[in-house]
C-alpha cells in the first residue's frame, strides 16, 4: 500500500463509479446508502475546515456510462481527491469485450488524472465463491490495466483484492455483490492509509475470526432466496437491457439542474467524522 509520510492538506473529494461507490449495502435508517466514500468524506472533513465532497456514483452503471455521465462532471469540479472505480460491472457481463472496457478506463484516467491532485484507483474486492472463478481471469486483466494507468498518471492504487479480509462472504450482503457496512468500514480504512493518513485500523485487512459455517439446511435457505430475490431479477434486468441505475443520479447530481453540488460539514465545530452534511450550491 502506498502512503505518504504526511498527508497533504486535501480539501475537497469526488467520488466516481457505480454501487461500490455508492455504498450498496450500507444501508442507513432512512432508507439510503452510506458506503465507504461517504466514510472516508468524514473523516477527511473532520480534519479540514471547509471541506467539500460530492459522490456521483451510481449503481449498475457500467464504465461506458460512468465515462459519459460522470468523468467530465469530475473533472470540472476541480477536486482535490478523485477516486475512480468502474469497469467491474462489465466485466460481470456473459459477453465483455475487454478492449473497449480497457480502452474506456483509459480515456477515463487520461481525463481525470490532470484534473486533481491526486487520482485514486482501485483493485476491487472478489468475493468467494464459484461466481469470482468463472470471471476471475477478466477482473484479474482488468486490474493489470489499473495498475499500470497509476504507473503512468501519478495515481494511486488501493489493493482491495489482495486483502483476505474481503474475501470472506461474511462482508458481503444477502445479495453477494455488495460489501456490508463492516466491509465498507474496512474499505474506507484502506483508502485512508492509501492517501497518506495515519491508520485508524491497521488490521482492516486481516480476516475475521474463524466461526462455525451455516449446516446444509441453512446454506440451501439462503442460496434459494439469494436466487429468488437477487440472481433472477439481475439475470431479468441483462435479458430485457435494464439495469437498476435506471433514472437515477448520484447523491450529490440535481437531475433538475444537470449540475453537481458540493455538500460540507453542517457544523466545522463538532470534533470526530462529521455524521451532518449541508448542501453548497447550486
Amino acid at each position: 500500500m502506498q502512503t505518504n509520510p504526511t498527508p497533504p492538506p486535501y480539501s475537497s473529494l469526488v467520488a466516481v463509479g457505480d454501487s461500490f461507490t455508492e455504498g450498496m449495502s450500507d444501508l442507513l435508517p432512512d432508507g439510503s446508502y452510506r458506503g465507504w466514500a461517504d466514510l472516508l468524506a468524514a473523516r477527511m472533513a473532520a480534519r479540514t475546515p471547509g471541506f467539500r465532497y460530492a459522490n456521483l456514483a451510481v449503481r449498475g452503471k457500467l464504465i461506458g456510462q460512468i465515462v459519459d455521465e460522470q468523468v467530465d462532471v469530475a473533472a470540472a469540479m476541480n477536486a482535490d481527491v478523485i477516486t475512480l472505480v468502474g469497469g467491474l460491472n462489465d466485466t460481470l457481463r456473459p459477453k465483455c469485450d475487454m478492449g473497449r472496457v480497457k480502452g474506456l478506463l483509459t480515456e477515463a484516467v487520461e481525463r481525470l488524472a490532470p484534473a486533481c491532485k491526486q487520482l485514486v484507483l482501485m483493485r476491487s474486492p472478489g468475493r468467494q465463491g464459484p461466481v469470482l472463478e468463472r470471471f476471475r481471469p477478466r477482473m484479474e486483466e482488468l486490474f493489470v490495466c489499473i495498475e499500470e494507468l497509476a504507473g503512468r498518471h501519478g495515481a494511486v492504487v488501493v489493493d482491495l483484492y489482495g486483502a483476505p479480509a474481503l474475501g470472506d462472504p461474511r462482508l458481503w450482503d444477502v445479495d453477494r455483490l455488495h460489501l456490508t457496512a463492516e466491509g465498507h468500514r474496512r474499505v474506507a480504512e484502506a483508502v485512508w492509509q492509501t492517501l497518506g493518513y495515519e491508520p485508524e485500523d491497521t488490521d482492516w485487512h486481516v480476516p475475521m475470526p474463524a466461526t462455525v459455517p451455516p449446516n446444509w439446511v441453512t446454506r440451501r435457505v439462503e442460496d434459494a432466496r439469494f436466487t429468488r430475490e437477487h440472481l433472477l431479477p439481475w439475470i431479468g434486468r441483462r435479458l430485457t437491457g435494464r439495469s437498476s441505475g435506471d433514472g437515477r443520479t448520484g447523491a450529490h447530481f440535481s437531475a433538475e439542474l444537470g449540475k453537481a453540488f458540493w455538500v460540507t460539514p453542517a457544523d466545522h465545530t463538532n470534533a470526530g467524522p462529521v455524521t451532518d452534511w449541508r448542501r453548497v450550491g447550486p
